[in-house]
This record gives structure tokens, C-alpha cells and sequence, in this order.
């Protein structure tokens, strides 16, 4: 099922549409349609209703330039999480994942009336530098240009993220070979230059003060984990979990793991009264 809001700006938003109960929304990561956190909201549509936005950096019909870019912001991502909260009514538990970690928590800064808490998987935040930088992004949009998708993705595991070089050459090609993923490529270095232009954010993050889950994997990249560490410092308030023997796909390889720990802290923050009967 899906439901649709009307952002900020008159975009329609859409989301899967999953369960009765109080609201969970599930920011997905890079590459995600909405479909990425399909078992997670399985398991949690039991007791909640679950909305997984197909985030609007990954809608190709809202692209006017595949190539050259055409990023929205993160601001506006954040709108339309809010619209959907917004048409779902009450508080609701936010979970975001790498940049959909970020439009988690830039939501909380926003309208932090709107969650009664939030769990943040590896968020994709500066730490005071870009994460990618022009040259980067003009590399990959080069191998866009030259219809070379794999190569794109190549460079953003890379240079990117942190990947060994032959771990982000098995990455691209992999991604290359699957027309599902392979035509998200452009929105991902989209992402990545919103996540840029986003800039840090750190100050903002100590000011949230709905109870969070900051969650890293213990088997994931240094990078990532540097990244996680710089949100914890300045979230007092945020619980550190870090699941062991896991890494940034581990919403994929572990749901239900990962969905204890999403649901536990909405059984702690959400309203008791509205849960299914």
C-alpha cells in the first residue's frame, strides 16, 4: 500500500504504507527506492505503522539532468519526511540510515515536536570536511557522461566512503550489472553532493534532545565509524550500540537484528495507546 503528503514546496511524497499503530518512518541509504527497508517493516508492521518514503533524491521523474546532476537538498528531504509524519498524526519514531541518517537528523533539528525518538544507523554527516570534494564528484560525473555507471559508483566507494580499491572495483561492477540499481547511480552522486553542500552539522545534532539510538557496526569501515563518533560527542543524550560483526549493509544481511532494536526503543517512546490490538 502506499500513501502520498504534499511537501513544503507542492511535491507529492510517497511511501510504502505497512501495519496499524503508532508511526515508524525508515529514511533508507543511498541507492534505496523505498524498497531497501522491506524486511525491516515486515517484521516491525506487526505492532506499528511503518512508512518507508521513496526518498525524493531517488525519484527519476523529479531528475531534470542524470549526468551533469540534478541534486535536491537535503532540507527538502527533510520536508517531506515531516509532510508524511505530518498525514500520519502524532509523534512518530524516525530511523535513517547513512544519508538517510542525516535527513533523520536534520528532521529532528527541524520539528523536533514531530518524533518522540529516532534511531541513526552510520549517518553519512560532515565531520568538518567533505566527503567527497570537486574532484571527486567531477570524476564521477565524467564516467556518467561516458555511460559508465559502475565506474561512477567505483569512484564514490572509493574516494568516497573509504573502500579498499579492489573492494570498491567489485562494488561498482556488481552495482553495473543490475538495471535496478545501476539506473540510481546518478541519484547516488547526487546524494553524495547534497551531502557536501550540507556542510557540518555537528552543532546543530547537540541541540536534539528526543531519546536515540546511534547505532555503527563493529566490522564497518573506518570512515563510517569516525563519522558515528563525532555525532555521539555532541548527542549527550544519544545511546551508542554497536552491533558486533556487522558492517553498513547490515540492515540487508541482519533485519531482524536491527528491527529489535528499532522497536524497543519505540516500545520506550511511542504512545502505548495506539499500538495494534
Amino acid at each position: 500500500m502506499m500513501i502520498t503528503a504534499t511537501s513544503a514546496d507542492g511535491t507529492e511524497v510517497r511511501a510504502y504504507d505497512d501495519g496499524h499503530g503508532p508511526t515508524i518512518v525508515l529514511v533508507g541509504p543511498g541507492l534505496d527506492d523505498g524498497t531497501r527497508c522491506r524486511r525491516i517493516a515486515a517484521i516491525l508492521a506487526g505492532r506499528h505503522r511503518v512508512l518507508r518514503p521513496h526518498r525524493r533524491q531517488y525519484r527519476l521523474e523529479l531528475k531534470t539532468d542524470l549526468v551533469k546532476g540534478s541534486p535536491c537538498t537535503v532540507a527538502q528531504e527533510v520536508e517531506d519526511v515531516l509532510a508524511l509524519v505530518r498525514t500520519a498524526g502524532g509523534p512518530a519514531v524516525v530511523y535513517g540510515h547513512s544519508s538517510g541518517g542525516v535527513v533523520a537528523l536534520e528532521a529532528l533539528v527541524a520539528a523536533p515536536s514531530a518524533f518522540a525518538g529516532a534511531v541513526i544507523f552510520e549517518p553519512a554527516s560532515s565531520v568538518g570536511r567533505p566527503w567527497a570534494g570537486e574532484e571527486t564528484l567531477r570524476r564521477a560525473r565524467a564516467a556518467l557522461a561516458a555511460g559508465r555507471p559502475g565506474r561512477a559508483l567505483t569512484i564514490f566507494s572509493r574516494d568516497a566512503v573509504g573502500m579498499p580499491p579492489r573492494q570498491a572495483r567489485l562494488v561498482g561492477a556488481l552495482t553495473a550489472l543490475l538495471p535496478r540499481y545501476r539506473r540510481l547511480v546518478p541519484c547516488q552522486i547526487d546524494d553524495l553532493e547534497a551531502m557536501d553542500r550540507l556542510g557540518p552539522r555537528l552543532d546543530a545534532y547537540a541541540g536534539i534532545e528526543v531519546p536515540a539510538v546511534l547505532l555503527s557496526g563493529g566490522r564497518s569501515l573506518p570512515g563510517i565509524i569516525e563519522r558515528v563518533d563525532a555525532v555521539e560527542r555532541v548527542m549527550p543524550h544519544a545511546e551508542r550500540v554497536v552491533m558486533r560483526g556487522r558492517d553498513h549493509g547490515a540492515d540487508l544481511k541482519h533485519p531482524k537484528e536491527l528491527a529489535r532494536i528499532i522497536e524497543a526503543l519505540a516500545g520506550r517512546v511511542l504512545p502505548r495507546s495506539q499500538a495494534k490490538s
